[in-house]
């Protein structure tokens, strides 16, 4: 008889996920980054304490950076580093990509906005998309639609009986 392993395996490698941008943004174009991270900070996100709700990305220098995400320390953080859970977090992207992002938020006025924190084998990564605030009405239509999705399928449901 074969041993089960008794460590189960986690499929969702999701960290921290925005789940207020597909409401208040028209997500268009996606990107994934890298993060330059701090050992404290790789040891909370390994705990999943992370929020990226509030955060933005913020392109200086020819950089972008990742702003107002909270990476809380953990109790058992080392005593010598001093952890600031507000701190700005570059992202790793290659020359061509910040190129286009500059070229995009400047020009045609676009926000970037992180959609989800995730595990990538053993590197943090960051999904983050080129964006257009929505107006009311546009939320309005697109709750409207949703419950519209919902009252079909269960229609459909009760169809086939």
């Amino acid at each position: 008889m074969a041993k089960k392993n008794s460590k189960s395996k986690n499929n969702d490698n999701t960290i921290a996920r925005n789940k207020r941008a597909s409401h208040e943004y028209h997500l268009e174009e996606r990107f994934e980054a890298g993060l330059e991270l701090q050992g404290w900070e790789v040891k909370t996100l390994r705990a999943g304490k992370a929020n990226i709700a509030d955060s933005y990305i913020f392109l200086k220098n020819g950089e972008a950076w990742l702003l107002n995400s909270s990476f809380p320390p953990l109790i058992a953080a080392s005593s010598h580093v001093v952890c600031d859970p507000l701190r700005y977090r570059k992202l790793l992207l290659k020359r061509r990509e910040l190129d286009n992002l500059v070229g995009k938020v400047e020009r045609q006025g676009y926000s970037i906005i992180p959609i989800s924190l995730y595990w990538k084998k053993a590197w943090v990564k960051i999904s983050f998309a080129l964006a257009k605030g929505k107006q009311d009405h546009d939320k309005r239509n697109d709750v409207k639609d949703r419950e519209w999705k919902v009252q079909k399928e269960r229609m459909m449901k009760h169809d086939a009986r």
